[in-house]
């Protein structure tokens, strides 16, 4: 089976993030980035299919020369090789257009199955496995738990707010997952030396046959027009039970709609 796994690189989550302040874009190079955390998670699902059905995984990500570090540490994981679609006319591309520019790398991939993250942590907009089934014609399981393979059918328990929703189609097919359909392996010793030998492909635009002045900021479907730091955290509203503490603390859940 040929997967493809979709791997982003993100500022990480745990510390802070800023927007630039020339374009309110993210700021990419005062942040510390790491594979989107989703996305681990769908390595992972890879490799345990490619280890019990047998195949191929390739890691395919966008992004700029410094993504490489993401890229390097997926095949530590076990990924076979990796194609990373670098080109300067990228920056500022938003969900449409970059669904446009990896839809056409998947396109000369041709994979069987592709697994991604259910969201990325700095868009959070789970929309490009969507995207990249209506560009590729094929389906889209989306918010995977559980995923199984029966020669071309695949099925998956597909998390909801009420429980889940059991789901099938045919290969070639699109499949994001949640944090709760594995655990993430740790990359082995043997993992990080083989990594140093495995395929990277350089990927730019003209490869892909994708205009320059249709992506990137000139091509964006949206824009950020400004943005502000959350304010600080002010100082909460004390009351003190002389009696009526609990009349007060509905008189102002109510004011504040909650009742």
């Amino acid at each position: 089976m040929n997967i493809v796994v979709l791997v982003k690189q993100v500022p990480d989550s745990s510390m802070d993030r800023n927007l630039r302040s020339d374009d309110n874009t993210v700021d990419r190079g005062s942040a510390s980035n790491v594979i989107n955390e989703m996305d681990e998670y769908a390595i992972e699902e890879a490799l345990r299919i490619g280890e019990t059905h047998g195949g191929e995984v390739t890691v395919l990500t966008m992004g700029p020369a410094q993504a490489t570090e993401s890229i390097r540490k997926a095949l530590q994981l076990g990924a076979d090789k990796a194609v990373h679609v670098l080109d300067d006319a990228l920056a500022g591309s938003c969900a449409v257009t970059t669904s446009r520019v990896l839809a056409a790398a998947l396109g000369q991939l041709n994979p069987d199955l592709v697994l991604c993250g259910a969201e990325s942590t700095d868009g959070r907009v789970q929309v490009m496995p969507h995207m990249l089934a209506e560009r590729l014609g094929v389906a889209a399981l989306t918010g995977a738990r559980k995923l199984t393979i029966d020669g071309g059918t695949l099925t998956v328990e597909r998390q909801t707010e009420e429980g889940y929703e059991v789901v099938t189609a045919a290969t070639p097919a699109i499949v994001s997952v949640w944090d709760t359909i594995n655990e993430v392996r740790l990359a082995s010793f043997k993992g990080i030396m083989a990594a140093k030998k495995k395929p990277v492909q350089t990927l730019a635009l003209a490869d892909l046959g994708v205009p320059a002045a249709e992506v990137g900021a000139a091509g964006a479907t949206t824009e950020v027009l400004a943005h502000h730091r959350r304010p600080p955290r002010s100082v909460g509203q004390r009351i003190d039970d002389d009696g009526t503490g609990g009349v007060k603390l509905v008189e102002f859940l109510a004011t504040e709609k909650f009742v």
